[in-house]
């Protein structure tokens, strides 16, 4: 098997992945983890795949840049995808990104992101109510019906996206981080640029409505970011725009995936489901290892500033580096028994949110969203069960599902 494992390694190239790495990346990221930590591309990248090391990158971010000009332009040229992915907070550098996670993330305090639970009870509890509707042996999509349904809910809410604008968020999402993956089609590209434009102009009337009459800054994210800081900086008008798709994206998908992989994993491990409803106080913990063992989000990049070293490994300046946190958080240096569910795992020093000034700034309200709608789901339907063979989305960067069937088997309602 070691031999298997080394040539598995050695053939590794990211993007000329076999249609089989969707379903299972993790053998793959155990034969990198153990022959080749650092694996040099035939790009001239690498690929980190230790948790110590992709630490390390995350904390020195001098030497570890978020800047994607440079990688982003072969791959998209001057195109909408091009101008959004190196505007938004997520792929730049102090100061600009200093500047827009400080405006977010004082719409995003632990007050604030408690003060959204009711609310985000009442939609979760709505929506069981409508698949308790639909028949316990009826087959659902919990994707459609309900994963997917919670995070624009949520996002929308905090942006005021009023109810009745939300139809089109969704599609433009998959389309905008699918032209993230480190191979892109033609139809990929055109979709996702297509994608950028359309909610740019959506975005362009919004703001201008908002403008006109504004929200509570406290609570309100656009209004927040449209007023800047008390003599402050405000934002420019693309990068108000580029950062509110980024702010709808970011807070959609990933956490779409993550109550998807949270609830399949559930009934994949039926005992530690009976542990969740004998022990419901798990759910945090539990949320915690759903993300680190199923990340959302499986690859993060950085390029170098200069020459750097990694793992005893020189790198040349203007290297792109590849952060698999997919492999980082089942690394068996960091996690006793990492493939193994443990829904009380402590400590849990997952990667699944990065880390350092990076840190998802969104990670409280993901964490709140996995809380209330696993914990409500299981408790709801504890004899929920899979009904046939789960889609995965054929994507290297995010782990989800495009369909998650399932029958339900409800049992009566109680008020918690």
């Amino acid at each position: 098997m070691s031999g298997e494992a080394a040539a598995l390694a050695a053939a590794f190239d990211l993007k000329r992945l076999p249609a089989s790495f969707y379903d299972d990346p993790f053998s793959t990221y155990k034969a990198l983890r153990e022959h080749a930590p650092v694996k040099r591309l035939p790009d001239g990248g690498v690929f980190l795949t230790r948790h110590a090391d992709i630490v390390a990158v995350y904390k020195d971010v001098t030497t570890f840049s978020s800047d994607k000009r440079e990688e982003f332009f072969p791959k998209y040229g001057a195109t909408p995808l091009f101008e959004h992915h190196t505007t938004s907070l997520v792929f730049n550098d102090p100061p600009a990104h200093t500047r827009v996670r400080r405006l977010i993330a004082g719409a995003l305090t632990p007050k604030h992101i408690a003060a959204m639970e009711a609310r985000l009870i009442e939609l979760v509890d709505g929506l069981l109510d409508a698949l308790a509707a639909r028949g316990a042996e009826r087959e659902i999509d919990l994707i459609e019906s309900f994963c997917g349904a919670i995070p624009v809910e949520v996002i929308g809410n905090l942006l005021g996206v009023p109810r009745d604008e939300r139809g089109p968020l969704r599609a433009w999402s998959l389309a905008i981080l699918g032209a993230l993956e480190p191979v892109l089609s033609s139809e990929q590209h055109a979709l996702g640029n297509a994608a950028v434009s359309e909610m740019l102009a959506y975005l362009e009337g919004l703001v201008a409505r908002r403008r006109a009459a504004p929200g509570d800054p406290e609570t309100d994210v656009l209004t927040r970011l449209i007023e800047g800081e008390a003599g402050g900086e405000k934002l420019q008008p693309r990068e108000l725009l580029h950062n509110c798709i980024f702010l709808l994206n970011a807070g959609h998908e990933t956490t779409t995936n993550l109550i998807g992989n949270g609830l399949r994993l559930l009934a994949e491990w039926p005992g530690e489901r009976a542990r969740l409803l004998a022990e419901p106080e798990l759910i945090r913990s539990a949320v915690e290892e759903f993300l680190r063992i199923e990340s959302s989000n499986q690859l993060g990049n950085r390029i170098t500033t200069g020459a750097a070293n990694i793992g005893g490994v020189a790198l040349a300046p203007r290297t792109q580096v590849t952060l698999c946190i997919g492999a980082a958080n089942r690394d068996p240096e960091a996690f006793a028994e990492p493939d193994r569910l443990d829904i009380g795992r402590h400590p849990n020093r997952h990667v699944a949110f990065g880390s350092g000034i990076h840190q998802c700034v969104g990670m409280g309200l993901g964490r709140l969203e996995g809380k209330v709608a696993i914990g409500r789901f299981v408790a709801r339907f504890p004899g929920y069960a899979l009904a046939d063979t789960p889609v995965r989305a054929p994507r290297a960067r995010f782990r989800g599902h495009l369909r998650l069937p399932a029958v339900l088997q409800p049992v009566s309602r109680t008020t918690t």
